[in-house]
């Protein structure tokens, strides 16, 4: 009888570790938890997947001559980005303070040599989670080269994204992310990347429009996307990736894990929707270019906030944010600086709403603090993201255009990046000024 009272309780504690998500060994190391393991694996391969995503959604959006250039961008950011984060980028983004918490440092990270058999607490390999984050890490540089599409030499970039990668995104990360990052210890909210990804390329590309000129004959000269068709497949790669980039940020398979799909869903949604209503009131038909658009708005204003917020708090911020990218679309056309593709006007526009409205819709108990100081520390996360960002990239986006050069010559820029650059043709077609 003492016996299986005995077999019982253990079988019940049994049950109650498993249920708790992570399970412990006898020395008390935590072991693999196979459900979220296979959830945060699942989650890196969507991030990824987000990278030929925005290599098509660019590459349908630039003229014929360009294509191939403009999508090696992004692929090129899968290569360089990569190999620096393996050698150093997750040590200064995760490890502990140095420099005066500038940025982290872990030898056990540097070339992730310490972590071949490194179980986290969540029940995930390491391995696992410094590939996640390492997709972000490649992603933000890639993004920023939507603003100046079309008129800059590949070396010059290769340059410029690794020296980004490397003393902008990484200790920008760690103040974010890392647990004595000054932002984290300020109890700033940036779920997914909002002040870490999306504002730092949205300045960044600000810097390099205004830095680097418009194109040759911009805004005269009419330069029509070479194909929306894979513009609209490559929005829909990035929306479905949104889904890793999200909800894996939760670093769990449980219930944070489902409300910030649910939310991703909701704002990306709700976003499309306001910019198709918009559209249809000022023009009285709907274009692609604008449903995907609204699509990028609504996703990258959830990015901050998506564990934070509920559904209906989700629709009020993508719905929002499609407005103020419109806005701020139509002011860069007022203004006439040529940031090609609208990094500032999608990412950094929505992005800071996102991180600043969440304040006003947060989940009740998101927060111990009042709403107007939560509001304060949003605020100043946004500050120190575009500051940080903008007046680091201006320096890097200088020293490389006076040392190897950063800007296609009039001559290279009127035959394309194609031909110039790399010696190809996107399509085989003769006209390639189109």
């Amino acid at each position: 009888m003492l016996k299986s009272k005995l077999a019982a309780v253990a079988a019940v504690f049994v049950a109650l570790l498993c249920s708790t998500g992570t399970v412990f060994a006898a020395d008390g190391t935590p072991e693999v938890d196979t459900g979220t393991t296979a959830w945060m694996l699942t989650s890196t391969g969507l991030v990824l997947l987000m990278v030929p995503g925005l290599a098509m959604f660019y590459g349908g959006l630039v003229r014929t001559k360009n294509v191939l250039g403009t999508m090696m961008h992004s692929f090129a950011a899968m290569a360089i980005v990569g190999v620096i984060w393996m050698i150093c980028g997750y040590s200064m983004s995760f490890g502990s303070n140095v420099l005066g918490g500038w940025c982290g440092w872990n030898s056990d990270y540097f070339f992730l040599k310490g972590i071949d058999t490194s179980i986290m607490e969540a029940g995930i390999p390491e391995y696992v989670f410094a590939m996640f984050q390492g997709k972000f890490a490649i992603i933000t540089p890639a993004l920023i080269a939507g603003a100046f599409a079309e008129r800059v030499r590949f070396r010059g970039y290769c340059v410029f994204i690794a020296l980004w990668s490397l003393l902008i995104y990484n200790p920008l990360c760690h103040w974010v992310w890392a647990e004595d990052g000054f932002l984290f210890q300020k109890g700033a909210i940036d779920f997914a990347g909002g002040t870490v990804i999306h504002i730092s390329a949205g300045a960044a590309a600000l810097v390099c429009a205004f830095y680097l000129g418009p194109r040759r004959g911009y805004p005269k000269t009419a330069m029509h996307p070479n194909n929306l068709v894979m513009t609209l497949i490559g929005a829909g790669f990035l929306w479905v990736g949104w889904f890793g980039f999200n909800a894996g940020s939760s670093v769990d398979s449980g219930l944070v894990t489902a409300q910030a799909l649910a939310v991703t869903q909701v704002a990306a949604a709700a976003g499309a929707l306001s910019w198709m209503i918009l559209e249809g009131i000022l023009y009285k038909k709907v274009t692609t270019l604008g449903f995907v658009s609204g699509v990028l708005a609504g996703l990258v204003a959830i990015t901050p906030a998506a564990g934070a917020v509920q559904p209906w708090g989700a629709l009020i911020l993508g719905m929002t944010a499609s407005v103020l990218c419109y806005l701020a679309i139509e002011m860069k056309n007022k203004l006439g600086y040529d940031d090609t593709l609208d990094v500032f006007g999608i990412h950094g526009v929505a992005a800071i709403w996102g991180a600043i409205g969440l304040t006003f819709v947060l989940r009740p108990g998101t927060i111990d603090v009042s709403m107007l100081h939560q509001l304060w520390v949003q605020i100043e996360g946004c500050l120190v993201s575009l500051g940080y960002a903008g007046i680091m990239t201006f320096i890097l986006v200088v020293l490389v255009d006076k040392t190897i050069g950063f800007r296609m010559s009039p001559e290279e820029e009127m035959a394309g990046m194609d031909q110039t650059l790399h010696s190809e043709r996107g399509y085989g077609m003769l006209n390639l000024n189109s």
